[in-house]
């Protein structure tokens, strides 16, 4: 899958200019955490919840409540933005996009094309990416069956399930110790004792079930 199925496109954004009040109003009024700060059209900078947070007087001033306001009111957010933040392609992969994130320990990624601001991608996104990839919400059934880590196992599992006429929706490996691995199956089956059965005839072992 690619950062363009799962980037929100058109994000709200914010320019260098505007002040920390223009972008905290933003941020409440559209529930968004951080903001891409572009100028002419590029991407120059970006802003979030926290650099705000960071930039507002403290509760354990002197200062009034209008006082505040009037200070947030002149700081623009050239002041406080991220410059250069990193970002990614939306023809980039979701995993790309996920180990960007990871690596780099940051919660979104603005997604460039041509150097235009086309979209944004958010930790949130690529955990729902995950859940969709594992098929976690649809009906059915999902067997974690350990086998052995070698060639053509894979393709042993998947005729037991055609067998029985048993559809696979989704399927993700787990490399685990001693030549093992487990193999999340994602079926839509929902009784899969005569499976599981043939399964351990082979040499399968089912380690965990769940119904949806």
């Amino acid at each position: 899958m690619f950062v363009r199925n799962k980037m929100t496109t058109h994000p709200f954004t914010v320019s260098p200019d505007q002040t920390i009040v223009d972008a905290q109003a933003l941020i409440t009024k559209n529930k968004v955490k951080r903001l891409p700060v572009v100028k002419n059209g590029r991407l120059v900078g970006i802003v979030s919840e926290s650099d705000i947070e960071r930039a507002s007087p403290s509760k354990a001033t002197a200062l009034s409540m209008r006082e505040a306001i009037y200070i947030l009111s002149k700081t623009k957010i050239s002041s406080i933005m991220t410059k250069n933040p990193v970002t990614i392609h939306p023809g980039a992969l979701l995993e790309e996009a996920a180990l960007l994130m990871r690596d780099k320990d940051i919660g979104c990624l603005p997604v460039v094309e041509d150097d235009k601001l086309v979209g944004i991608i958010t930790a949130s996104d690529i955990m729902d990416s995950f859940i969709e990839l594992l098929g976690f919400r649809e009906p059915g059934t999902r067997l974690t069956i350990e086998a052995e880590d070698a060639p053509g196992i894979l393709s042993i599992l998947t005729s037991v399930f055609a067998s029985f006429g048993a559809n696979i929706n989704h399927v993700a490996v787990y490399k685990g110790n001693a030549g093992k691995s487990d193999v999340v199956v994602s079926t839509n089956a929902l009784d899969t004792a005569e499976i599981e059965a043939k399964l351990e005839q082979q040499g399968f072992r089912i380690v965990h079930r769940l119904k949806h």
